[in-house]
């Protein structure tokens, strides 16, 4: 083989390893992508922002949003059925981007806390989000009339169609921004 082409197979050999291991040593090393990855799908968007919003699918793994695309006759007491194509294509999206296959710190974390027996169908039972919130008071959240409850996530996360849930980025209505 000429010396040309063996230089070539050398160069695309490096690129080929080199990019699969920047990634992994960016998740090691604390450079992986902040946060859980923004909703990128237009039908799930407008899908799930018809009724609540529309949470990414990085904070639940995908048994679980398997399970809750599996029951959209009851969705947690509604009947929100779609056509079998778009629920194949929802659930599809919801299964590939789910926590347990996102490299984003947030997600990874979520997923950490759940184990692998378990199927939260909520994103308000997952362990880590609970001892996020454990801080908040009943004041904070249900006595808020802006607030409610806390799957009301976009109402305090002010970044969180960005995917970024950062502590400095909340501000509680009624309270300001959330000083730990």
């Amino acid at each position: 083989m000429n010396m040309k082409i063996q230089m070539k197979l050398v160069l695309i050999s490096a690129v080929l390893i080199f990019i699969p291991l920047t990634s992994i040593a960016d998740s090691w090393f604390g450079k992986a992508n902040k946060g859980v990855a923004p909703v990128n799908n237009k039908l799930y968007a407008t899908e799930c922002s018809a009724c609540h919003y529309a949470y990414q699918p990085g904070l639940l793994p995908a048994r679980s949003w398997k399970k809750i695309m599996n029951n959209l006759e009851n969705h947690f007491g509604e009947n929100a059925e779609l056509s079998k194509e778009d629920t194949q294509e929802l659930t599809q999206y919801a299964i590939d981007n789910a926590a347990d296959k996102s490299s984003h710190k947030r997600s990874i974390k979520i997923n950490r806390s759940i184990s692998k027996n378990e199927i939260p169908l909520r994103i308000t039972e997952v362990g880590y989000i609970k001892r996020k919130h454990r801080e908040l008071s009943k004041r904070h959240l249900v006595d808020n009339p802006d607030v409610k409850n806390l799957n009301r996530c976009e109402v305090c996360h002010t970044r969180i169609n960005n995917g970024s849930f950062s502590e400095r980025e909340i501000n509680i209505p009624g309270y300001g921004r959330w000083e730990d």
